[in-house]
């Protein structure tokens, strides 16, 4: 967020509104936090099924929202090589359409992925959607295919045995990319009106499946910052010119949680970065705790905290001082990021079990559980109206009314 001037400190907490918007446009919505400000997450599941709509194949990405489309992508196929993007209508789940592409370039995942598992995003204009073949689908809001790259045919061996996972983000029309694996490895940004390449850079030859985060510099430039095994870096989202980095081991699945002009690095632990302090290059750290450090799932803010999900504990500690609150254990083992609305965070576990927590600074208590018998690896979305949760074969959504 805006900064007038670097001597000027405005508490976070004050851009929270700011991130957040009716529409969840990207993985874990449209601030990358994980957080809505007006959905209101039902008690009991079991009775706040709106709809349910089947899919035609596997994924897991998460859903999105634009508008009043819920957006998933799918693959097909006994190579994966089968492309979906669906569009379906929010308030009653029809199908408003379905997009197919043939993949172009490398499909093998392993058998617990697959190759929709980037999550799609939106600039409110158009939708991106990006498989770990390394397509990128381009339509727009009403499915018509506005450009395409196959970006494994200009980099053959980009990708890994496990494979590819990280998800785009989108800003000052330019779509992030972060491609990084043991042969060819890098981070493209992709003009949004034509699918040309703004810029191309090298990254550590290594397996990563973050995602890339935007944010705006103190002096109002969209940043996106990059998270791998050589640190975290802050580029300009439009040139690829790099602004500032921290250097630290940071490579695996969590992203970074952006806050204001905090920055929340899961590493070996859990790095609170100022990014009002711009060092020799090199942000302040304000804090660091192996006490909060999340696993597969990326954390999030709640209220003045940080919250983290690491395997089947919850950990909440004070976000500017990173003080621990409290800890709760859940049931099975997590890989979605959990997600927030009000005082309940909703969290999904592997085996499809859904578990709403309601909290407060210095407890927290599981008040519901559903379960939906299928696996379930995809973060869920808020959006306005409701929660919208995806498995391999099921979109469903849970609304407080239907």
């Amino acid at each position: 967020m805006h900064i007038a001037k670097r001597y000027i400190r405005f508490t976070w907490l004050l851009f929270v509104p700011l991130l957040m918007g009716a529409d969840w446009s990207q993985f874990r919505g449209p601030g990358g936090n994980g957080v809505s400000s007006t959905t209101k997450v039902p008690t009991d599941w079991s009775d706040h099924f709106a709809w349910t709509a089947d899919l035609p194949g596997r994924g897991p990405s998460s859903p999105i929202t634009v508008g009043n489309q819920v957006i998933v992508t799918a693959s097909s196929g006994p190579n994966q090589d089968q492309l979906h993007v669906l569009s379906f209508d929010a308030k009653s789940g029809g199908l408003n359409w379905h997009r197919k592409c043939w993949a172009t370039g490398r499909t093998l995942c392993h058998p617990s992925s697959a190759n929709a598992a980037p999550t799609p995003a939106s600039d409110g204009q158009q939708i991106y959607a990006f498989y770990s073949s390394n397509d990128l689908i381009c339509l727009d809001l009403q499915g018509n295919l506005k450009w395409f790259r196959g970006l494994g045919a200009d980099y053959p061996k980009a990708g890994n045995d496990v494979g590819m996972s990280s998800s785009p983000v989108v800003a000052a029309n330019t779509v992030v990319l972060q491609v990084e694996g043991q042969n060819d490895s890098f981070v493209v940004g992709i003009d949004t009106n034509n699918g040309e390449t703004r810029w191309r850079l090298e990254r550590p030859k290594e397996s990563n499946w973050s995602s890339p985060v935007t944010m705006k510099s103190a002096d109002g430039v969209d940043l996106v910052l990059l998270k791998g095994s050589d640190g975290l870096t802050a580029r300009n989202i439009v040139t690829g010119d790099e602004v500032w980095s921290y250097k630290v081991a940071a490579g695996g699945i969590p992203s970074v949680l952006v806050q204001g002009n905090l920055v929340f690095l899961p590493s070996d632990e859990l790095i609170v970065l100022d990014t009002a302090q711009i060092v020799d290059g090199q942000p302040e750290v304000k804090w660091a705790s192996n006490r909060v450090r999340p696993g597969p799932a990326s954390p999030l803010i709640a209220g003045q905290n940080v919250v983290a999900l690491a395997r089947n504990i919850l950990t909440c500690a004070d976000a500017e001082s990173g003080e621990l609150k409290w800890r709760h254990r859940l049931e099975g083992d997590f890989w979605a990021s959990p997600v927030l609305a009000g005082n309940r965070i909703v969290c999904v576990n592997l085996a499809g079990q859904a578990h709403v927590i309601e909290f407060s600074d210095d407890t927290a208590e599981t008040i519901a559980t559903y379960e939906f018998g299928q696996t379930l690896q995809g973060t869920p979305a808020l959006a306005d109206d409701g929660v919208y949760v995806r498995s391999d074969a099921k979109l469903w959504k849970v609304a407080e009314s239907q």
